[in-house]
């Protein structure tokens, strides 16, 4: 089986869709032979950062000479980004080698496995045949009956930033969608959680009582900022000094701390993280698609936040980094987010607005977005595909311009693909 073929038996539309539940993911490993059951895991969920988050501690792990799996979703350019090992992609030809093995089992199962679950089962399949040392898991939705809470207690479990998001399926509140997440915690295992509201923190600290959990929270009262610039962030936190993290904003210190007491945890439990690869792993932690900046001249910023809490975090960025300069913004979002909200975060810092429709089935159409924008009293341009609005978008830019990609991670692939692999003629 080829890869594309793989990708298309995964995509398959007889486990098409999203059903919660454990149940059908556990037969599914059951009939691979309980991989996970070979592998030690970080366990990763949370709100915004998970995916940083998690690209920093694989970065670590890395350094420290351990063989590190990084599962991820969703993907910006290609599916393989999903799964990888030491930062390598699964190739074609393991995909469709272990997807050959599952999608017998699955087909054959009662009640097939959704596509995450199919993904989940290939992932920890592959996973286990390479014999990684530790692999760092993110949840796909929520975490109580997210696929990815199969697995046996982790060495940490870890809780980013926690906000309102997928409310239809997790709740309308803060706790409630705490308590989604919490669920992830396993009796007697290390929790560590990103300073959040007193109404999250009593949630998950009354888990972590339930299971006899020890629980770490990372205070942001103890990072201290000496560079912050387009080169990249140096920073205290706690007895850590002058630590480099390349990963640009307030908030990815923010996430750094989360990495920096998850780390802690993980040298209690007798892992060997010497400092050299804490320091080495933050510094060259890569994360495509957020705050990232695909271009100089002009300045091209692409960031894959969709949320009013990512709204939020980009605009103290660009307030930050050019206090000074015309913004003009690329946007696409999709339907079924919180966009009004984002849009009116954002949206005050534009000087200019080109709207397009993602490539996605839930997309917002372009111009629906842009009679939204015209309430902001700046131009505003309609495009018909992401190319149109990415030449649009250049062919009006200055020198001093400064050019933001934003609202959905769907956008932001078709954008990196764009610029990077068929950068588009004026």
């Amino acid at each position: 089986m080829t890869g594309n073929e793989a990708i298309s038996r995964i995509h398959t539309v007889s486990w098409q869709g999203s059903k919660p539940g454990l149940e059908r993911v556990q037969v599914l490993l059951s009939l691979l032979g309980h991989p996970e059951d070979r592998l030690k895991f970080i366990h990763i969920a949370g709100t915004n950062g998970k995916g940083s988050t998690a690209a920093m501690l694989a970065a670590v792990l890395r350094q420290a000479g351990f063989r590190t799996g990084l599962f991820t979703s969703p993907y910006l350019q290609r599916f393989h980004e999903r799964m990888q090992i030491d930062e390598i992609p699964i190739s074609d030809a393991e995909l469709g080698a272990v997807t050959e093995i599952a999608a017998p089992l699955a087909e054959g199962m009662a009640d097939p496995p959704t596509e995450f679950e199919m993904m989940t089962g290939v992932a920890l399949q592959w996973f286990a045949d390479r014999r990684c040392d530790i692999v760092v898991l993110e949840t796909g939705l929520g975490g109580r009956l997210d696929a990815t809470n199969i697995i046996p207690a982790p060495e940490v479990c870890v809780l980013t930033a926690i906000g309102l998001d997928h409310t239809a399926i997790l709740g309308d509140s803060l706790p409630l969608i705490a308590r989604e997440k919490a669920g992830i915690i396993k009796p007697n295992t290390p929790v560590v959680l990103y300073e959040a509201p007193p109404s999250v923190e009593r949630v998950v600290a009354e888990v972590c009582g339930e299971k006899g959990c020890p629980l770490t929270v990372a205070r942001f009262s103890s990072l201290r900022v000496h560079r912050d610039d387009l080169r990249g962030q140096t920073f205290d936190y706690g007895p850590w000094k002058d630590l480099h993290l390349s990963l640009l904003g307030s908030h990815q210190r923010r996430n750094a701390a989360v990495v920096l007491e998850t780390i802690s945890q993980l040298r209690k439990k007798g892992w060997s993280i010497p400092e050299s690869a804490l320091r080495n792993g933050l510094s060259m932690a890569r994360w495509p698609g957020r705050f990232e900046i695909l271009g100089s001249s002009p300045v091209f910023i692409a960031d894959g936040g969709h949320n009013p809490q990512c709204a939020e975090a980009l605009f103290d960025n660009l307030t930050s980094y050019f206090p000074r300069a015309p913004i003009h913004f690329l946007l696409g979002v999709l339907s079924d987010k919180d966009w009004h909200t984002v849009m009116d975060v954002v949206a005050p810092l534009g000087s200019r607005f080109v709207t397009v429709t993602p490539n996605n089935p839930r997309a917002l159409p372009a111009q629906t977005l842009g009679t939204y924008l015209e309430r902001f009293g700046r131009p505003v341009t309609v495009c018909a595909s992401v190319e149109e609005g990415l030449r649009t978008i250049l062919a009006g830019a200055g020198p001093e311009t400064v050019i933001c990609s934003f609202g959905s991670l769907f956008l932001t692939g078709e954008v990196r693909t764009l610029m990077t692999e068929k950068p588009p003629r004026l």
